[in-house]
């Protein structure tokens, strides 16, 4: 048989391609659209506190080039931490005497075993640390506040 001059077989070849390919979309395009959206998961807002010895150094660095590129300074608020970012906020207690301070962590380190932070001699000083030198101390991270200025221009 003809089917508008052409042999039915040649016309249903290409009829049942297109067929074929629209029923392929739709089933393809509701699988997708019954899918549900990813979930997006948030880091938990409330860090755990980090819990060890303290020690300061001070003297021996002060003007030297820290980790962050700024020249240490024992009289600021700051600490050399070997994970938080540079530039973060950290709360540091004492926990023989509940004594805080919120300190900038600007360097790398310590370097010296057991130790989980050190702290300019301004912040030692102020925890109450620093005649004895070394302390138990619980480090709370504030995020990942980076310094906008350096602190010559605040």
């Amino acid at each position: 048989m003809n089917l508008l001059g052409k042999p039915v077989k040649k016309a249903l070849a290409p009829f049942l391609i297109i067929v074929t390919l629209i029923q392929a979309c739709s089933t393809l395009s509701s699988s997708v659209a019954s899918r549900p959206a990813p979930q997006v998961v948030s880091p938990p807002s409330v860090k755990e506190p980090i819990v060890g010895e303290a020690s300061w150094y001070g003297r021996n660095f002060n003007g030297k080039t820290t980790a962050s590129g700024r020249a240490f300074d024992e009289t600021k608020m700051t600490a050399a931490h070997k994970t938080l970012p540079l530039g973060s906020k950290a709360k540091v207690t004492n926990l023989n005497n509940g004594k805080s301070v919120v300190v900038e962590i600007n360097d790398r380190g310590p370097y010296t075993k057991g130790r989980i932070i050190d702290l300019s001699h301004a912040a030692a000083k102020a925890l109450g640390i620093a005649d004895s030198g070394t302390a138990k101390v619980s480090i709370e991270p504030l995020g990942n506040s980076v310094a906008a200025e350096d602190d010559e221009k605040r």
